[in-house]
């Protein structure tokens, strides 16, 4: 058996590989053996006597399909967990991306106007003080708000409407009363007519 050590040597160098991916023809074996030079070994590797072996590959088959029922909920049961539960899905980051999520709508709500810098300041004080379970909870808290405010306004817009209303009737009346009440006085002042001369008793008649 001739040994081809160097040869498979110098084929992993010129390959770029490891000497175990290296396969050399065995029909091919004098040939082989009389190469002592890389150029040498290139052209055998040109020829096909000398060839690299493929990558063997490491499938992920396996790997996809488990992810893919764990997805689902397979696999993950008691006897699969290591850890306690705020270990696994810590509560301090489940709160940072429920902050996170309440805070950016608050923000977005505010540029673009859909609610004040008060309303803002109250509703992120209250998202603080863990009010709002989720987002869909606060934008209809919001609503609820806006509604609200708007209610108000309406209503103190229909009273202070109301109170214009009724000092103007008030104004009316006291300018009705001041004239009324000037006229009387005028009438009190103006002289009193003469009185009539009285007639003579008539004669009585003859029966």
């Amino acid at each position: 058996m001739v040994n081809l050590t160097t040869q498979k040597r110098l084929a992993a160098a010129v390959l770029k590989c490891g000497k175990r991916k290296i396969w050399l023809d065995p029909n091919e074996v004098n040939e082989i053996s009389n190469a002592n030079s890389r150029q040498n070994i290139r052209k055998l590797a040109k020829d096909g006597l000398i060839i690299r072996k493929p990558e063997a590959s490491h499938s992920r088959f396996r790997v996809r399909e488990k992810l893919a029922a764990k997805r689902k909920g397979r696999h993950t049961g008691t006897g699969k967990r290591h850890g306690t539960a705020d270990s696994r899905m810590p509560t301090s980051v489940i709160w940072m991306r429920r902050m996170r999520v309440l805070r950016r709508l608050l923000r977005k709500y505010r540029e673009s106007g859909k609610i004040d810098k008060h309303l803002y300041h109250q509703l992120y004080m209250k998202a603080k003080g863990n009010v709002f379970k989720n987002k869909r909870v606060l934008m209809e808290y919001i609503h609820k708000a806006k509604a609200e405010k708007a209610r108000a306004k309406v209503l103190a817009d229909q009273a202070e409407a109301h109170r214009q209303k009724a000092k103007a009737a008030r104004e009316r009346r006291q300018q009705r009363l001041a004239a009324k009440k000037e006229a009387q006085l005028g009438e009190e002042v103006a002289p009193a007519p003469s009185p009539a001369p009285a007639k003579a008793p008539a004669a009585p008649k003859k029966k």
